[in-house]
């Protein structure tokens, strides 16, 4: 579709839409749920049964993964693949660039008689060899360094991409450079995970619960927001078409103010929509269980159930990924941007994040008698401790240009990092702290007033939408997360700092009882060391409304850091305690720490570069010359005036006032336009002059273009306004 589609030709393509109709009905989800995964069962179906309970040894306990096995697991994919119509396999990863890439080899070799073969060894499953140089490395690898290997991640399932003439086989994959070095997002996550079930499983044997329990992971349900625009008028706005954001754009007169547009009846394009990309989604086993209007008109939400965390990284990027393929076969285009629209709300991943046994116990389950629960507080208490110490980490861990724009309004919660733990466990933390916790606040029941509903349940607390960090029954969401993020690495920091102050707490607690594993001595020790975690830590817990001017005062009263932009945050990457916590649990070496720290200010800066000159563009090529058309007009229609004699202060004033605006614009697209000129020096000198110089220029082009929108003749105004981009679904 050409990018010159005018204004005119988009909204009528818009309008047909609208007016026809699409049904996308289907067969049950049953029939075709996981159809195209190399899952669990098809693996028992297929595989010799040894090599299969070798193979559930390393998925499901995290046992080292037995290289000889591969060759018969090859082989037996494969097949499968083959079966289901596949002619190619990738090794399909997570570079540093936030999204996913891969190569595809064919699964045909000729079979030295003329003819073909399909095969797959057990070293073509296990390991490839992309290119290493031409994705960001932050400094880790250079041009003449170019190889790189991609390793099989086996505790992700194998799946199936299905296009339009093809399908291949897509292996999950680690990325690393020759040199050993984490390039992508995987390896550290998987790195991460096993560093919080070292110290994790220490807990249960401190208190006795580890019967059985070989595997504890980190599980995570991550949901994501999104906006739905017409395809046509996607493409008459070059803003969204190369920033995934508007530039221009003044407020409709109807926006989200009547909060109608929330869990309302999804428009039917939308729906047909939804239930095609939810098809594919469920294909491929991705357990999609909820789908709704957003807060913002043309906003929308999907939710995937619990998954292991980096089958729900894998599972979160083929989310992302299948939304933008499927909304062109309904002439819509998804934007996963955090804030494409101004004053409307923003889009996030909810990333909810809880830790499991392998034998089904969810540790942050406080169950009913919260008090008598020490394990459950020890936990909680470690993710206190964590997110207090590392608040600086966590912020670095969500900074992006787009999820700057997000931050602080519109149920996105605010740059300053606390926990909001509710009611109930507030409750007990303040009893824990003050002595010994007797008791539990209950909800009790809710008595409606009508006698045909039921009394319902009331949870012990409310919830808070403006806290980054709550704790909502049995999970934390993190609900900073950027919508258009990677989740892998929020998770792989949150499972570090987690499992650094598991392993203090733990540490202190097996100093303390000594010898003696009694339960009066163990709960009277317990007792102890939570109480001081918690006398030093309670300041990052605010249960509080986190938009008010009044919790900015407090927080920074309370030493809590306030890191409003991608530019304060990602440096904390490399301060000496990052560096330092993430190589003792052998996350990451201090060499791929500031790798990353380089990788994500070069992107920060370039996307604000392409922002700038994209709008520059703009300004000049499109609203200068709608602008000068306008004043012409303004000029002719007050020289008929003055030429039939008649006077209009009005019309003479509002010509003058006009041309002054457009002046300023003018300008002000100039200033823009010499700013872009400007290079620097490394990464954080580029990112710094982007943000201290070309962001208020850019502010002040958008103020005018803005201005201009109000008062150029529609006829004329050459972008298609936020009214259509967002009600015309």
């Amino acid at each position: 579709m050409s990018s010159t589609t005018t204004k005119d030709e988009a909204l009528r393509s818009a309008t047909s839409w609208m007016e026809s109709e699409h049904d996308s009905g289907h067969a049950g989800v049953d029939s075709y749920f996981g159809k195209d995964v190399f899952s669990h069962k098809v693996m028992r179906q297929r595989l010799p049964k040894d090599v299969y309970k070798k193979l559930m040894q390393t998925i499901e306990h995290g046992e080292p993964l037995d290289r000889e096995l591969a060759n018969v697991v090859a082989v037996v994919m494969k097949d499968w693949a083959v079966e289901n119509g596949a002619t190619h396999y990738t090794h399909w990863f997570q570079p540093l660039t936030g999204l996913t890439a891969e190569k595809h080899d064919s699964l045909v070799a000729p079979d030295g008689e003329g003819g073909m073969v399909y095969a797959l060894s057990g070293s073509e499953l296990c390991q490839g060899e992309p290119d290493a140089s031409s994705f960001p490395s932050g400094g880790l690898r250079a041009t003449f360094e170019a190889r790189g290997y991609t390793a099989w991640d086996a505790t992700s399932p194998a799946f199936l991409l299905r296009g339009e003439n093809n399908v291949t086989l897509c292996i999950p994959t680690a990325f690393v450079s020759w040199t050993g070095a984490a390039l992508d997002q995987k390896t550290p996550l998987l790195r991460s995970m096993d560093a919080l079930a070292a110290q994790a499983v220490r807990v249960l044997q401190l208190f006795g619960t580890d019967k059985g329990v070989t595997r504890i992971t980190t599980t995570v349900g991550a949901e994501q927001e999104y906006f739905l625009v017409d395809r046509k008028l996607f493409f008459a706005r070059p803003d969204l078409v190369n920033c995934d954001r508007t530039l221009f754009g003044t407020k409709p007169p109807k926006g989200q103010q009547l909060d109608d547009h929330y869990f309302g009846s999804i428009p039917r394009r939308v729906l047909a929509f939804m239930a095609e990309a939810e098809k594919e989604m469920y294909r491929v086993g991705i357990p999609v269980k909820t789908r709704h209007n957003e807060v913002a008109p043309g906003q929308y939400e999907i939710a995937p159930t619990f998954e292991t965390s980096n089958v729900a990284c894998d599972h979160q990027m083929v989310i992302m990924e299948t939304i933008k393929r499927v909304a062109p076969r309904f002439g819509m285009q998804a934007i996963l941007h955090e804030k494409p629209f101004a004053g409307l709300n923003g889009s996030g991943k909810h990333n909810n994040w809880s830790m499991s046994t392998n034998t089904g116990v969810n540790l942050l389950d406080p169950q009913d008698e919260t008090h008598t629960n020490m394990q459950f507080m020890v936990f909680l208490c470690a993710v206190i401790r964590a997110v207090d110490i590392h608040a600086d980490l966590l912020r670095a861990a969500i900074a992006s240009a787009g999820n700057d724009h997000r931050l602080g309004a519109n149920e996105a919660p605010p740059a300053i990092i606390s926990i909001f733990l509710g009611d109930m466990l507030t409750d007990l933390v303040e009893q824990l702290e003050a002595g010994a916790p007797t008791r539990t606040l209950k909800g009790g029941e809710m008595d409606l007033g009508a006698l045909s509903l039921p009394q319902i349940p009331r949870d012990s607390g409310d919830r808070n939408r403006t806290s980054p960090f709550a704790f909502t029954g049995n999970k934390f969401e993190f609900r900073a997360v950027g919508s258009s993020a990677t989740s892998a690495w929020p998770n792989t920091v949150m499972n570090t700092i987690v499992a650094e102050s598991i392993d203090v707490i733990v540490s202190r607690l097996e100093a303390e009882v000594g010898d003696d594993r009694s339960p009066e001595n163990l709960e009277s020790c317990v007792r102890k060391v939570l109480q001081q975690t918690v006398k030093n830590h309670k300041r990052v817990i605010f249960n509080g409304d986190g938009y008010s001017d009044e919790w900015h005062k407090e927080a920074e009263e309370r030493g809590l850091p306030n890191l409003r932009s991608t530019v304060d945050a990602l440096p904390k990457l490399v301060d000496a305690k990052s560096i330092e916590m993430f190589g003792k649990y052998n996350v990451l070496n201090e060499d791929e720490v500031r790798s990353r720290a380089n990788a994500y200010l070069e992107k920060y800066a370039l996307q604000m570069q392409i922002e700038s000159e994209t709008m520059a563009v703009i300004g000049q090529q499109m609203i200068l010359p709608a602008a000068t058309e306008h004043q012409r007009r303004l000029a002719s229609s007050l020289q008929a005036t003055q030429a039939a004699g008649v006077e209009s202060a009005g019309q003479k004033a509002e010509l003058e006032s006009f041309v002054k605006l457009v002046d300023n614009f003018r300008s002000s697209v100039e200033a823009l336009g010499a700013a872009n000129e400007h290079e620097s020096d490394g990464e954080l000198a580029h990112a710094e002059y982007m943000k201290e110089t070309v962001e208020p220029l850019m502010d002040k082009v958008r103020e005018y273009g803005d201005k201009l929108e109000t008062r150029v003749a529609s006829d004329l105004w050459p972008l298609p306004s936020y009214r259509e981009l967002l009600f015309f679904k």
